[in-house]
């Protein structure tokens, strides 16, 4: 386990453009929030789900993974009550539970990233550390500590690119197209479907 590490995942969102609510689709035996929480396995101390529309699914879900006993890592779920007002709103609230040194940010619907993706940004230095695919970056982020104050401080109307604008940005080129795979659509979902069956498997 790297020390201090956390990660922010968004699961609030309103699923909007999917046929149904992406975060508890199945993919394998697992879900979709799932499979990003695992990811995280290892390597941070505690994993903070920010949940909203659907908040009781989300609990419920983040319930049975801790009863389960197969993660050594907390897993805590909290709600925002204002996630009608956008993603940053999310990010606010999950970075106020934040401790750690350095954590992670991801949407919870990039649940295809390898693990050893998420291995090699815990231990690259930067303030801010993206990973990309094919020079185009993804998820999941790693951001210093001291930028969580930044976040807490800005306007609910702000964004995270807003934020990250003053700081120095190192990309991790990687062999890792998952950095980019969201499920935004049902056509995303299908297409995840198919690289999780074909390779995703083994990740």
């Amino acid at each position: 386990m790297v020390e201090a590490m956390e990660a922010v995942i968004l699961a609030a969102g309103y699923s909007s453009r999917a046929a149904e609510f992406k975060m508890t689709l199945k993919l394998g035996t697992m879900t979709v929030l799932e499979h990003t929480v695992s990811k995280f396995e290892g390597i941070c101390k505690k994993v903070i789900v920010v949940c909203g529309f659907e908040a009781e699914r989300i609990k419920e879900a983040v319930s049975e993974m801790m009863n389960n006993h197969k993660y050594d890592m907390d897993i805590e779920c909290v709600v925002n009550p204002s996630f009608n007002q956008g993603m940053f709103s999310s990010i606010q609230r999950g970075c106020r539970e934040v401790a750690a040194s350095s954590f992670f940010i991801t949407p919870g619907d990039c649940p295809l990233v390898d693990k050893v993706t998420i291995r090699n940004l815990a231990i690259e230095q930067g303030q801010v550390v993206i990973p990309s695919f094919r020079l185009k970056g993804g998820h999941p982020i790693k951001l210093a500590g001291e930028i969580k104050t930044r976040i807490l401080e800005a306007p609910a109307h702000s964004n995270l690119r807003e934020i990250l604008q003053g700081y120095e940005k190192t990309y991790l080129n990687l062999e890792d197209p998952g950095v980019l795979m969201d499920l935004d659509t049902p056509e995303d979902f299908e297409q995840a479907t198919e690289y999780f069956n074909a390779c995703g498997k083994k990740r």
